[in-house]
């Protein structure tokens, strides 16, 4: 069986790379010049790294270990702790958060891919898409991992799907020591002002994000120059170590947050998507790149199943149903950007219970969890 595969993300890299080891053929286009490597840095839930696990991608190599999880007040007050531990016996694999790039660098290992190489065009009914330079490609399978924007969607869905939620994230590294850069505690920071994030990802680095509600349509400071300063008057008087955050910020990605619905069937034919272009959501849920490793270890096991190309068609539409159901639950959560929400009521909720609901929310939210356990 061959597939193409449209984006190098992960849900692409993820998807060739399965399905090499099952013996197919796998090409990878990417418009990108080279390995799509920016961003910050991505948590991995047990069924995530899991599915790494079957792929062969040696994990251990990058991120860090996650123990737990906690939420503060503004002015340094523990509310409540998630263990991290209890998911990671019940389901025998640990939490890690990763930098994008080192994530993407893992997947991409021998996996074939033809950078600058954009998709102009593409036609589900035939799995045949045309790049920029009048070249045409044609496998059994056509898959567009290819983000938000796209291209085999278009051809699917017609236009974009997404809308903006009302809420925006500045995030980057810093590389200053910290009091939680060496640790393995996750730490979200909810105020009235918006939310604060802080996750050690490894080698010296801690990510930092601030969300900050903003008018849909009208991204809430962009385009500031003084971006920097808006976030010290804003969040400056926070507790520590965000003061140290924000006197060291150095490169700083925006984005703001999007969400669509997501429907029963993606494709058609022998065509399918995967990732983003399947199921856009805002990352308030951390779940954006683990339901991209979630479809691509599902869809590589769907097509890797297959006997011949004329089931290609019903094979694709049962991972599609099958995908849906399970992502509709953390994108439906995500657009309520309810982790983005000040409540000083969540201190009421004992740290047991909440480890409790957060090990069962992982199995709901994990087509792998789901099925392996």
């Amino acid at each position: 069986m061959k597939a193409i595969v449209v984006g190098a993300g992960v849900a692409g890299l993820a998807l060739a790379r399965g399905l090499i080891d099952a013996g197919h053929e796998a090409e990878v286009y990417e418009e990108a010049p080279e390995l799509r490597t920016a961003g910050g840095s991505v948590t991995l839930w047990p069924g995530s790294t899991a599915i790494l696990d079957e792929l062969k991608a040696d994990r251990g190599r990058v991120g860090r270990r996650l123990e737990t999880m906690e939420s503060w007040t503004s002015d340094g007050r523990r509310l409540v702790t998630v263990d991290l531990t209890a998911a990671e016996r019940r389901y025998g694999h640990p939490t890690v958060h990763v930098a994008r790039s080192e994530l993407v660098e893992l997947l991409a290992e021998g996996v074939p891919v033809t950078y600058g190489a954009p998709v102009e065009h593409a036609a589900p009914e035939r799995a045949e898409a045309r790049l920029a330079d009048g070249r045409t490609v044609r496998g059994d399978v056509l898959v567009g991992a290819d983000g938000r924007r796209s291209v085999v969607r278009r051809a699917l869905w017609g236009g974009d799907p997404a809308e903006l939620s009302g809420w925006v994230t500045w995030q980057g590294f810093t590389t200053v020591p910290t009091s939680l850069t060496g640790q393995r505690r996750a730490v979200m920071i909810p105020g009235t002002k918006g939310l604060c994030g802080l996750i050690p990802a490894g080698a010296g680095r801690l990510l930092w994000w601030f969300d900050v509600r903003s008018a849909p349509g009208k991204p809430f400071w962009a385009g500031d120059a003084d971006v920097v300063e808006r976030l010290r008057e804003r969040f400056g008087g926070w507790a520590e170590p965000v003061p140290t955050v924000l006197e060291t910020m150095g490169d700083i990605d925006f984005f703001p947050h999007h969400r669509q619905s997501i429907p029963r069937v993606w494709g058609k034919g022998p065509t399918t998507l995967a990732g983003d272009s399947a199921h856009t959501m805002p990352p308030t849920m951390a779940q954006g790149a683990n339901q991209a490793l979630e479809d691509a270890w599902l869809l590589a096991r769907s097509i890797g199943d297959l006997r011949s190309t004329a089931d290609v068609g019903g094979s694709l539409r049962a991972y599609e149903r099958a995908r849906s159901k399970v992502v509709r639950r953390p994108a439906r959560i995500a657009a309520t950007e309810v982790t983005n929400m000040h409540r000083p009521a969540v201190r009421l909720v004992p740290d047991r219970l909440a480890t409790r609901l957060n090990t069962a929310w992982l199995r709901r939210a994990s087509t792998y969890l789901l099925t392996a356990s």
